[in-house]
């Protein structure tokens, strides 16, 4: 059985091209975007989505985090470290394992939850104002089995 000719070849390869280039690119624009309105909250885009991540009741523990955003463990721990120094998340050992460390919104990390949304609402509003919802639909089809495939 013969398998079809590879997608991707070193003679047509350029980085500008680049799939994951685009991607990473296309991250990094819809981030600077989320940072420049998050900042009248006084928090970054990684730390936004800690915080709507723990808001979901989905995620308890930095592992957790760490796991779902590919964040290393030291650097996903100073980010809860600076949360926990603003009031937002509190930690909180697990009743079942004293080794485990639970993590929590406060109530001001509950209202912050609240406005978030709002930003990164208006952030891709203004980013894919030129999609149709038939295309960012495919879009984000097309990422989703991007992301099976790595699991």
């Amino acid at each position: 059985m013969s398998h079809p000719p590879p997608l991707f070849t070193l003679d047509t390869y350029q980085i500008e091209d680049s799939i994951g280039y685009l991607l990473a690119r296309s991250r990094a624009m819809l981030v600077k975007s989320s940072d420049e309105l998050l900042a009248e909250y006084g928090i970054t885009h990684s730390q936004a989505a800690i915080i709507l991540m723990l808001s979901t009741g989905k995620y308890s523990t930095a592992a957790d985090l760490a796991r779902e955003t590919y964040t290393d463990a030291a650097s996903l721990k100073r980010m809860i470290d600076r949360l926990v120094a603003r009031d937002l998340i509190q930690r909180e050992h697990c009743l079942h394992d004293r080794r485990l460390m639970k993590l929590h919104l406060t109530e001001d990390g509950i209202e912050l939850s609240k406005q978030i949304p709002k930003v990164f609402c208006s952030v891709l509003n203004q980013h894919f104002s030129e999609f149709s919802a038939e295309e960012l639909g495919f879009l984000k089809s097309m990422l989703r089995r991007l992301l099976a495939t790595g699991k």
